[in-house]
């Protein structure tokens, strides 16, 4: 078979492997990871149907590379700063703890000498970043307290992974020690390099690139950015995970943070089930035969250890109870850049032997696979706890109104909303609008808001209405139907665009929606009749009852049709009394927006 149908065949298998088993597995409440760990299995080491199994994982590592840019895209550099003493105080911690422990038991357990005993510990104590979080986003607990104080922990051990492989090196007693100081410089030097394109390039680029309206040019920067970010660490001697968090941190403050992530999700999903995949297509049964009963006995020692430490390193930081169980149930596992440690520390005959690497590789796979046990088990063991709330620090994705569209009627509805002390989450797709608000002050999201994706990037799960005040007509049809199709919770506040249009707002249900131009041109006949000599509280109640006149009229209209309640209508001046109802029925010759259906006038361009 060719090489290009051969590739053609192994990705619909993986696409295949995901597409049965995640559904399954998640109907039984086992969670789409061990599903898609258990298809990898199926997959490779029982039908032998895909190969090269290194090949796929080294692709598919690029699904965690774009999970670690969502999670930096939700963390602004303020926030990322006050974590810093869970990152290098409890991180580091859990390293050392974990790794000092995991290589006496490694070297009393007779697995390798001391020197291989110390990368073994060590390696075994760093978890897996693409589990743990996948977890996290599953149960909605990525921005909780504990959740963020996992992360900080995983953050850590992938800033390890440098010293440890410089490590190797020095216990390897290489006749060319390498001097450690140069690769820190370069990693260093990397890390500011990212930060000074974040903070002067990136956001210029996407606000080019928005300006064009070229949609398919937006997701290419997306993913250039992401990529090329995750390249630049990896020649620096970094993890891409590392590079990738770098460069959403730098974009978490842009205008333009839930249109990446919306951009980048779809690709994040599917690549990160093809790791899972192939993880468990990486799993060697014929190691784990061989060596099964010290397997049995490693997985659930390393486990019960790292899960032991953290808890007693989190009850320390400061942890109540419950996260403290919730960590060491979400991070007992080895991780992925275990693979990397054990595959360079057996090379070339090193540390120790290749059947002792894939017994280790093969310890480190099975415990991945029982993470989502583990974690299942730590919510068992904290069921009387109250839920606890989300840590509110990332500005625009948890408000109570989610604001789609800034146009002149939004800009005044946010005023009130922002003056009463009311958070709002503003999108908006128009590039010079978010440019000129920002200009005074105003914090505006890039985004199309007839996307769901978009949507849901912005926090419609936690917002309690949705004001819509786009100003096309069909595309605030569009925003009203997706929302109360996918987001029934939401109330949702609509400005129309003309007198037809809040007729059919109506019959869609919206809980409320309002003409831009009626209550100006209420106000601005008062205060013409005050000019001419009316009094300002007769002014007031003419309007009042022209306002009450209109709803009564649109109650009618939407059941009965347009032409209904004319006769409610001042064609002509009432004499004697301003109030009294008109002798004959009014003709339909006035404006639209207020009166029928004649043509508006054009949308604004702003």
């Amino acid at each position: 078979m060719s090489a290009p149908n051969t590739l053609f065949t192994e990705t619909l298998l993986l696409l295949g492997g995901a597409v049965v088993t995640a559904p399954i597995f998640k109907k039984l409440g086992l969670g789409t990871v061990l599903g898609y760990l258990a298809a990898g299995v199926v997959i490779g080491p029982i039908l032998h149907s895909i190969g090269d199994s290194e090949a796929v994982l080294a692709v598919a590592e690029l699904g965690v590379v774009f999970l670690l840019f969502i999670i930096g895209l939700e963390l602004k550099p303020s926030r990322l700063w006050q974590m810093r003493r869970d990152i290098f105080g409890l991180g580091t911690a859990q390293v050392v703890l974990s790794g000092l422990a995991l290589m006496v038991a490694s070297y009393f357990g007779g697995i390798a000498g001391w020197k291989g005993s110390i990368i073994i510990g060590f390696g075994l104590a760093l978890s897996s970043t693409a589990f743990a979080m996948q977890i996290l986003e599953q149960q909605g607990d990525v921005n909780t307290k504990y959740g963020q104080r996992s992360f900080s922990m995983l953050l850590l051990q992938d800033l390890a992974i440098v010293p440890l492989l410089a490590l190797i090196t020095v216990l390897d007693g290489a006749k060319e020690t390498a001097n450690p100081l140069p690769s820190l410089a370069i990693a260093l030097g990397a890390v500011a390099a990212m930060i000074i394109a974040g903070r002067y390039l990136l956001t210029p680029l996407f606000q080019v690139i928005a300006r064009t309206g070229a949609r398919e040019a937006m997701i290419a920067a997306a993913l250039f950015v992401v990529m090329g970010s995750a390249t630049l660490m990896q020649l620096a001697g970094l993890s891409m995970a590392m590079g990738a968090f770098l460069s959403g941190v730098m974009l978490a403050e842009s205008s333009y943070r839930h249109e990446l992530e919306a951009d980048i999700e779809p690709f994040r999903g599917v690549l990160l089930a093809i790791f899972f995949i192939a993880v468990g297509l990486s799993l060697k049964l014929e190691v784990i035969l061989d060596n099964w009963l010290l397997i049995l006995l490693a997985v659930p020692v390393m486990m019960i250890i790292k899960a032991v430490l953290i808890y007693a390193l989190c009850r320390v930081a400061g942890s109540p109870h419950n996260d403290a169980v919730r960590i060491a149930g979400l991070l007992p596992q080895g991780g992925e850049f275990g693979f990397v440690l054990f595959s360079a520390a057996s090379a070339n005959g090193g540390l120790f032997s290749a059947n002792t690497a894939s017994t280790l590789i093969a310890i480190v796979t099975l415990s991945m696979a029982l993470t989502p046990l583990t974690s299942a088990l730590a919510k068992r063991l904290v069921k009387g706890d109250t839920q606890e709330e989300l840590d509110e620090d990332f500005e625009g994705a948890g408000s109570d109104v989610l604001m789609i569209g800034f146009s002149r009627f939004g800009q005044i509805a946010a005023q009130i909303l922002l003056a009463s002390g009311r958070d709002v989450t503003v999108i908006d797709f128009s590039a010079d609008r978010i440019r000129q608000a920002s200009s005074f002050g105003f914090r505006i999201y890039f985004g199309d808001g007839t996307r769901k994706d978009v949507l849901r990037s912005a926090g419609i799960d936690r917002a309690k209405i949705v004001v819509v005040s786009t100003h096309q007509r069909e595309v605030t049809n569009k925003i009203v139907e997706l929302v109360q199709t996918d987001y029934p919770h939401a109330r949702i506040f609509v400005r129309s665009y003309d007198r037809v249009h809040s007729i059919d707002l109506r019959r869609k249900g919206v809980d409320y929606e309002l003409r831009e131009t009626l209550e100006s041109g209420l106000l601005f006949g008062r205060r013409t009749l005050e000019e001419l000599g009316v009094s300002e509280a007769e002014a007031y109640e003419i309007g009042e009852d022209i306002r009450k006149r209109d709803e009564q009229r649109l109650v009618l209209q939407v059941s009965e049709g347009l032409q209904a309640g004319s006769d409610m209508l001042y064609s002509r001046p009432v004499k004697p009394e301003p109030l009294v109802k008109p002798k004959r029925t009014a003709e339909t010759y006035s404006d639209a927006d207020d009166l029928v259906a004649l043509p508006q006038e054009e949308p604004e361009r702003a």
